[in-house]
């Protein structure tokens, strides 16, 4: 009887041992998403979660942070790069994925220092939602919204050229039980 016990304590603690293993290892691939908004440029900037310390970005007087998805930390088939881009002469930044245009582009278009800021998923799968990027000719602005965002909100402040760019785990909160599946 102490035997059987014995193993099956075992037993469950060699599984429970597994769940939390694959539930931190999916933990740390995931990597939230933000959008932040600067009232003095009236421009949004995507920020992935570690890329800036958040003091930097409030000096650089950002506010407004809202959770728009998550996004992953690693390569893998079936994910593309998204890559931040500065534009001095508009102060706008931007987020592109890697198949949207190529740095040449993007340098004649007046954009610069391009850095690595997170994987999304090139297709659709369970449990994901399209990305878009909006644009402002008004404030010469860029912005991302995912599907379930009120996109109504920005046809009326004036945005235009709905572009797909890519897909992303939404912002649920049980969002790890998701990757388990």
């Amino acid at each position: 009887m102490k035997q059987t016990l014995v193993v099956l304590s075992l037993f469950a603690a060699a599984l429970t041992a597994g769940f939390t293993a694959n539930a931190q290892s999916n933990d740390e691939e995931m990597v939230a998403v933000y959008r932040w908004f600067n009232t003095v440029d009236r421009n949004y900037v995507t920020i992935a979660e570690g890329e800036y310390q958040e003091g930097q970005i409030l000096n650089w007087k950002y506010n407004d942070k809202t959770l728009l998805f998550f996004g992953y930390r690693n390569p893998k088939e079936g994910r593309v790069a998204v890559y931040s881009w500065f534009n001095p002469r508009t102060k706008d930044v931007i987020s592109i994925a890697e198949d949207e245009f190529n740095d040449d582009q993007m340098i004649k278009m007046g954009y610069t220092n391009k850095h690595l800021q997170f994987y999304a998923d090139s297709r659709r799968g369970p449990n994901t939602l399209a990305v878009y990027r909006w644009y402002i000719s008004k404030y010469d602005d860029w912005v991302t919204v995912p599907e379930e965002g009120n996109t109504d909100a920005y046809i009326k402040k004036g945005y235009k050229m709905k572009t797909f760019q890519y897909f992303a785990v939404p912002r649920n909160t049980d969002v790890e039980i998701y990757n388990q599946l």
